[in-house]
């Protein structure tokens, strides 16, 4: 008795301090990620708290207005800017992707953050064993039992392999977060592009229209003149004539708005063949300033999701080259085993028996035919290439906003000109039908006004189109936009 006792008290020990230990580790890891988790997380699912917050609160824009996706949407209401929005992005397979994105690097922070804990593995073998003596067939002997074995592995020193790897992969996982944003930003601005695209469109149609009724109306006009022999022939067929090109350019236009209206559906991720009805907000456009260009180009820098994913995954590759070369130097195990009749990959032992061990494992490595320096090239290599895509990067976003916001600049000129012009083209489509209606002005001076006026509405129409592009070429470059901020003051 007092020997199964002291063969069973080492065990109790071992199982002691390593149930001790883990549950110390287990709280303070809990405790340590709490704050940066932002609250406990399912013990479950994600013992560790790697997932960030923003995979249980959802995504948001820079505004701060959350996604929110309709369970169901009823496409016989018409659907204003913000439900378009909402619809796209939560429809859009590249956001899904970046989501996804987001899920797979939490996971491997948590693979990072489980190399500081210890390493429990256990076996129970059932066995039978038959030993047979061709010569000595007495001597055979048949037994049965179980085999069992348990293992405590505990890494308590490296040369910063792990600090390296749980460093990467925390910069990995903000690099996914800033590529999903960066996602949500490209198909908003995707949207809204093909949004006003549609209202464009819709514009030009409707401007069309009214062109068609005014060769309309001159084309009767010349035949009422003609019947009463005031004008010639000549002039009605030139009424008829413009009327007809009128027409056509109002079929063109009636097509492109089609073509417009097919994309903006596409976008949405809706059936190619839904109905879809908008709601306009007919509202004056509000020409407001710009902030300087070097403000601008100071907030991409500092806040462009796709420059802080490069410059992050940048930071991650300098963090590979540690844990690369740390891999060729030395680590400390601290080691426990338990045995129980007999040894893994071995026969079981004809007598009861328990063994156990506990002790500290220096590995040192001492040749790898080169592999680790070419390892080590490789991860400095991957560095150098992640730097020069930041460079790049960040250059490709700060020209664009260059562009962007000379455009805008130069659209909020063209705007203003464009509302005297039209303005000057209908006050003289107006004045020719008068002087024209009182025999004082020929047909080609009342076509001649109708095709300035028609084009003046162009104009308009593609200045305003240009100011909501360009303003939202700038937002979107610059990572600012948002739901509610493109549309405020728009």
């Amino acid at each position: 008795m007092n020997v199964r006792k002291q063969e069973k008290d080492p065990i109790a020990r071992l199982s002691a301090v390593f149930i001790f230990t883990t549950m110390v580790l287990l709280l303070a890891l809990l405790l340590s990620r709490t704050t940066l988790a932002g609250g406990f997380s399912d013990p479950i699912e994600d013992p560790l708290l790697t997932r960030p917050p923003v995979l249980a609160k959802g995504p948001s824009l820079p505004d701060q207005s959350l996604i929110i996706c309709p369970e169901s949407i009823d496409l016989k209401q018409s659907l204003g800017l913000t439900d378009i929005i909402d619809l796209a992005l939560c429809h859009n397979p590249k956001i899904k992707q970046a989501w996804a994105g987001i899920k797979i690097q939490a996971s491997t922070v948590g693979q990072a953050r489980a190399s500081y804990l210890p390493k429990i593995n256990a076996t129970y073998s059932p066995q039978q064993t038959r030993t047979q003596y061709p010569d000595y067939p007495d001597a055979n002997t048949n037994t049965s039992g179980h085999m069992g074995y348990a293992g405590f592995t505990w890494r308590l020193f490296d040369f910063g392999g792990r600090d390296a790897n749980r460093v990467s992969a925390n910069l990995l996982l903000e690099a996914a977060l800033a590529t999903h944003d960066a996602s949500i930003q490209k198909a908003m601005a995707n949207v809204i592009g093909n949004y006003f695209e549609v209202l464009t469109a819709e514009a030009t149609r409707q401007a069309k229209i009214q062109s068609v009724q005014f060769a309309k109306a001159s084309w009767e006009s010349t035949l009422r003149r003609e019947s009463k022999g005031v004008s010639d022939k000549s002039d009605t067929l030139q009424a008829q004539t413009a009327m007809a090109r009128a027409e056509l350019a109002s079929s063109r236009a009636e097509g492109n708005y089609r073509k417009a209206l097919a994309s903006l559906i596409f976008t949405m991720g809706l059936p190619t063949e839904s109905k879809l009805l908008l709601k306009v907000h007919e509202q004056p456009l509000q020409q407001q300033g710009f902030k300087d260009l070097d403000a601008w180009l100071e907030q991409a820098q500092l806040q462009h999701p796709a420059i802080q994913a490069a410059r992050t995954q940048w930071l991650s590759s300098k963090e590979k080259i540690i844990s690369t070369r740390s891999e060729g130097l030395p680590t400390i195990d601290f080691v426990a085993n338990f045995y129980q009749n007999g040894y893994p990959n071995q026969g079981l032992q004809p007598t009861q028996s328990n063994t156990s061990m506990v002790g500290i494992a220096l590995n040192i490595p001492i040749f790898d035919g080169f592999e680790r320096t070419y390892k080590i090239r490789e991860a400095e290599a991957r560095a150098e290439q992640s730097l020069a895509q930041m460079e790049e990067t960040t250059q490709q976003i700060l020209t664009e906003i260059v562009k962007s916001h000379a455009d805008a600049v130069s659209s909020m000129t063209n705007l203003q000109s464009s509302e005297k012009l039209l303005e000057a083209a209908k006050k003289a489509v107006d004045s020719s039908k008068k002087r024209y209606n009182a025999g004082e002005a020929s047909i080609l001076e009342l076509l001649s006004t109708q095709t300035a006026f028609a084009d003046a509405q162009q104009e308009r129409i593609r200045c305003i189109s240009e100011w909501r592009s360009a303003r939202l070429r700038l937002l979107a470059d610059s990572a600012t936009l948002g739901r509610n901020l493109y549309m405020k003051n728009n």
